[in-house]
């Protein structure tokens, strides 16, 4: 079995991406790794190549700006990477700069991929999805974040990153049939300290917007208002090993004010009272056709 991991990533020094960390989480189980750096307005290339593994393929690529509207330009970034990827590999392994597996999955995930390598009704594999917030001692709980995630594809021509890169499509926008794996992303795109949380997310709106709509809709603080959030919760679990350095370096005192939080409409805090006492999702969008093998 080979396995081609790939991402894409620009301006990660500037906005401080884990994505060393995202990349070597994943290492172990792949036989080569293809990123597309995009033209920088930093030193994010020699911060790739400071990985120093002979998996490593690097991809050099220009960000098409037609493409802002909606986060497709992401996308288009992300097929870049997994059309470079080996023709022979039997499944992508993909993974965004921000996104980190945690190695007690490993084993998991590389049994998986062996279980479906030769069963093509198996288009992917699934993940849940865990988004920390505020700070890595906090992660969202709320029915309104992302829960599963596809993160491992089959390797097949016909199979491209869809609409801003968060999931997968093949043929004529028809989902992928995939199987659920114990295994989870940590994602850590909402974790930084306010004054840096503030400047990306400027940058974020600009691959949505056009330039009229940014200079209207986003404010232009000099602090993230974290408060601004319906439900989060303490994590009692351990972050991945990749991540033991920056969260020393980066951590800080995070605290949640539940009398500051966004209120949802009544009606969404009924779905939201079932989510949390029965795990139903009631209206959640699948991005995938859930199979059972």
């Amino acid at each position: 079995m080979k396995v081609s991991g790939f991402s894409f990533i620009k301006n990660a020094v500037k906005f401080d991406y884990p994505v060393i960390e995202a990349i070597t989480s994943i290492l172990p189980v792949c036989d080569e790794f293809v990123i597309a750096v995009g033209k920088s307005d930093d030193d994010t290339l020699n911060y790739i190549k400071s990985i120093n593994s002979p998996k490593i393929k690097i991809i050099e690529t220009v960000w098409d700006e037609s493409l802002r509207e909606g986060g497709r330009v992401l996308a288009d970034e992300t097929n870049k990477a997994l059309k470079a990827v080996a023709k022979d590999s039997d499944w992508c392994f993909y993974i965004q700069g921000d996104e980190v597996i945690h190695e007690k999955y490993l084993d998991n995930i590389k049994t998986a991929m062996l279980k479906y390598k030769d069963d093509l009704k198996v288009d992917g594999l699934l993940f849940d999805h865990l988004n920390f917030f505020g700070s890595y001692d906090y992660i969202a709980d709320s029915r309104r974040w992302n829960k599963k995630e596809i993160r491992v594809i089959r390797n097949n021509r016909g199979f491209y990153s869809y609409k801003d890169a968060m999931s997968f499509r093949k043929g004529n926008d028809i989902k992928l049939d995939v199987v659920y794996v114990d295994a989870c992303i940590y994602h850590y795109g909402w974790v930084k300290q306010p004054e840096a949380m503030a400047k990306k997310q400027l940058e974020f709106h600009k691959l949505w917007h056009d330039d009229k709509w940014v200079e209207e809709n986003v404010p232009k603080v000099d602090e993230f208002d974290y408060s601004n959030i319906e439900s989060v919760a303490r994590f009692k679990d351990t972050h991945p090993k990749v991540m033991e350095q920056r969260l020393k370096r980066l951590n800080w005192e995070f605290s949640f004010d539940p009398t500051r939080s966004s209120t949802p409409s009544l009606r969404r805090r009924i779905l939201e009272v079932i989510y949390k006492k029965t795990g139903w999702h009631i209206g959640e969008f699948k991005n995938y056709n859930l199979i059972k093998r």
